[in-house]
């Protein structure tokens, strides 16, 4: 199985040695591609010892066309089987992968999301707050866009190649930030491709800064009201 890793990076350089380290630990065969909006180009020479398809945009343009990008970038190497979206923080497991793997290819899915919101789950180093808004957001997606998962937010994701080819044609036209996410599944969902959840372990960074911020948020808000008035004119 060919497996495509796509990692969105803005100021990450605490982070990205020991994610890629431990990424290959797990799946040595995997191509990994990273989309870096930071202005700077030190991750370049932080990566080099690893054979890494880096893009460097030098300028925050969002974490959404970030991976649109990357999925794009992919498909121009080769006919991956599995596409893989992950942050670059350490809030995804790598070691998640190869059992997240196991499901995707058992159930036959083109979606699978892993989850901080099943049983099995847990937030790890979130404040009271944070999990709050967080669980709050994902209630009201679910609302308005009426799809029967249990998170909408969270970008550690396995996807098939027609998932793939479907999403860089139809999506990335809400936003680009993290609206993308409940974009693709919605789109992707109510186009008959088979979407699945697994349990996971999310850990909120311990080096650098969440690139979060108010703007992004309200956007993000925004971007899901514009999904629901879709999903109404078109009668998903």
């Amino acid at each position: 199985m060919k497996k495509a890793i796509i990692i969105p990076t803005f100021n990450e350089k605490e982070n990205i040695e020991k994610l890629i380290s431990r990424i290959l630990f797990n799946i040595p065969d995997a191509d990994i591609f990273i989309i870096d909006d930071t202005l700077e180009n030190d991750i370049k020479t932080i990566i080099k010892k690893f054979k890494i398809n880096y893009h460097h945009r030098g300028k925050k343009l969002g974490r959404g066309s970030a991976v649109l990008m990357g999925f794009a970038e992919a498909l121009k190497i080769d006919k991956y089987d599995v596409f893989i979206e992950m942050d670059a923080d350490l809030s995804h497991n790598p070691d998640e992968i190869n059992n997240n793997l196991k499901k995707f290819r058992s159930e036959n899915l083109d979606l699978l999301i892993s989850s901080r919101y099943l049983a099995k789950s847990s937030i790890i180093n979130w404040g009271f707050n944070r999990k709050l808004f967080s669980k709050a957001s994902n209630i009201l997606a679910r609302f308005l866009l009426s799809i029967p998962v249990s998170d909408y937010t969270n970008g550690f994701r396995f996807y098939s190649f027609d998932a793939i080819k479907f999403v860089t044609a139809n999506c990335g036209r809400i936003g680009g930030g993290f609206v993308i996410l409940s974009e693709i599944l919605m789109q992707l969902y109510y186009n008959n491709f088979k979407v699945g959840e697994t349990s996971t372990i999310f850990r909120n960074r311990v080096r650098g800064e969440s690139s979060v911020n108010t703007k992004e948020v309200i956007n993000s808000l925004l971007g899901l009201w514009k999904l629901y008035k879709i999903k109404k004119i078109k009668k998903f």
